[in-house]
């Protein structure tokens, strides 16, 4: 029996996941830090250790299920039901962000003047950039289903050009919200309209920037001919982030850049 169809040979034990929590853990003292000495130094620190690590993580990874044939069918249900699980956390990370806007703007405090936006706000125009961003995003889900579809038809060109398109979009994405921040006529500390607009929309931009890393070590491997039709699991989990991308800022628009406003 080949080592890649014994259902229990799993992969090695890793270093990298408490590794990782450590270098994060670093992180985030770093920017608690950061907030009141003004001191980078701790978070730069944790941030360049956590990324070290990921390009290692990633790299056992790639060898154990293209070149060890470790991701049997166990391992790889295992991977399935991690990242599910990781998208529903993710879901619920940004719920907490929608019910700390629809609390505030259904109900508007007095200090707000009762009103929202808030009395001094100027929101953005829903139907400028904020939608331009909404075709890119969308137009960036039918291209990373289009890739898919070739891959499982082994057309080879069509998946690494549907994959190429989607990772330009995101990079396209990633640089009209850096435009509308550097344009905003609000800042994070004008109230918590300010507040919940850009943490929301800050950390959906840090998903699209993490999503197209995603993307783009994809394409490498796509290049390298590590998937192939019915095993390319690295290939569909990035999909699923990629949607999940999609629809948060769907329910982000519709919210905070129409309904918000």
């Amino acid at each position: 029996m080949s080592t890649y169809n014994h259902p229990y040979h799993l992969v090695s034990y890793s270093p990298w996941p408490i590794a990782a929590a450590m270098s994060i853990m670093i992180s985030m003292i770093g920017f608690i830090k950061l907030s009141y000495e003004f001191n980078e130094k701790l978070m730069m620190m944790g941030t360049i250790i956590l990324i070290l690590i990921t390009i290692q993580w990633w790299r056992d990874v790639i060898r154990e299920s293209t070149y060890q044939g470790c991701h049997t069918k166990e391992v790889t249900t295992g991977l399935r039901w991690g990242m599910i699980l990781f998208i529903i956390s993710e879901v619920f990370f940004f719920i907490s962000f929608f019910w700390t806007f629809y609390h505030s703007s259904l109900a508007p405090a007095i200090d707000l003047g009762s009103t929202w936006p808030p009395l001094g706000i100027v929101p953005f125009n829903a139907l400028q950039v904020p939608l331009l961003n909404t075709t890119v995003l969308l137009a960036s889900g039918i291209t990373i289903t289009w890739s898919h579809h070739g891959l499982l038809e082994n057309n080879y060109n069509q998946a690494v050009q549907g994959l190429l398109l989607t990772i330009f979009l995101g990079l396209y994405f990633t640089l009209l919200q850096l435009y509308e921040y550097y344009e905003a006529p609000f800042t994070i500390a004008d109230s918590v309209f300010g507040s919940s607009f850009f943490v929301a929309t800050g950390f959906h931009g840090l998903h699209v920037i993490i999503g197209t890393s995603f993307l783009t070590i994809c394409a490498y491997r796509l290049i390298m001919m590590h998937f192939t039709s019915n095993h390319h699991f690295g290939f569909e989990a990035a999909a699923w982030y990629w949607h999940f991308v999609d629809v948060v800022w769907l329910f982000l628009y519709v919210s905070i850049y129409w309904w918000g406003s």
